[in-house]
């Protein structure tokens, strides 16, 4: 319960979420809530029966048993390992639901709209996906939860809460894109990133086989690190101001 229901739920929760935030269109409601009651009955039929095995004194990776060890009755692990199974595959069936989702929103769903919770945080107000410089213009944070702030406003008296429209999401991103950036510098790709990240699994490998595959891991996070660090930033001529040479891309100079 404390890892599938506390974390995986969670995860699963996530997904339906921010999905329309990563591809721009929202998971099928009516997908999703077999989603949730195939997943919530199965998980429960499969951990909730193993409280009940434990009291009987049954350990963990148990795959058989002797009638005499078994039990009678309502405590007859037999019974529940039976009903365990069968909720491990109705689980798998939740799972499995989760996926048809995905084809079915990524095949048949509209565009999601722009602010499809009614949500509060930043990372609404930008685009659904994000551009690649995420906000036109960085948001000034003047209240918590500030892109909520911007689309009510509170006229109430007292400790009584009045909430009145006074902007849409549309409209907030319609000012940001008016007050944009006059250049937005996107960073270079670069393979460092990649190679800083493998490392560190490496160095984690070692402290399990031996302390010579840290110090390879290790070697390699800092050659990674200066490689980046030292990597120079290009960018085409467009990113420029004042533009230069038409030439594919130049070392960016600090201007004086």
């Amino acid at each position: 319960y404390v890892l599938f229901g506390g974390a995986v739920l969670g995860f699963f929760a996530g997904f339906y979420y921010w999905w329309p935030k990563i591809f721009g269109k929202c998971l099928n409601e009516r997908l999703g809530k077999w989603n949730f009651w195939l997943m919530t009955i199965g998980m429960n039929l499969t951990f909730g029966p193993m409280h009940i095995t434990g009291l009987q004194g049954q350990p963990r990776r148990t795959y058989q048993w002797t009638p005499e060890r078994a039990g009678e009755g309502f405590f007859n692990i037999g019974f529940w390992n039976l009903v365990s199974s069968i909720g491990s595959f109705v689980l798998a069936v939740g799972v499995l639901m989760f996926l048809i989702n995905v084809i079915h929103t990524h095949r048949k769903e509209p565009p999601a709209p722009l602010d499809p919770w009614d949500a509060r945080a930043l990372e609404w107000m930008t685009t659904n996906p994000p551009k690649e410089h995420n906000f036109d213009k960085v948001p000034t944070v003047s209240a918590l939860d500030e892109f909520f702030h911007r689309k009510y406003e509170d006229v109430g008296e007292g400790d009584a809460h009045d909430l009145r429209p006074i902007a849409t999401a549309e409209e907030i991103l319609a000012e940001q894109e008016a007050n944009a950036d006059e250049h937005i510098h996107m960073p270079s790709p670069s393979y460092w990133p990649l190679l800083l990240a493998f490392s560190l699994p490496v160095i984690a490998l070692g402290v399990i086989y031996g302390l010579v595959v840290s110090v390879v891991g290790g070697a390699l996070a800092l050659f990674a690190i200066f490689g980046w660090a030292l990597e120079p930033a290009t960018a085409d001529d467009s990113e420029f101001d004042p533009p230069v040479d038409d030439e594919p891309s130049k070392e960016l100079v600090p201007s004086d």
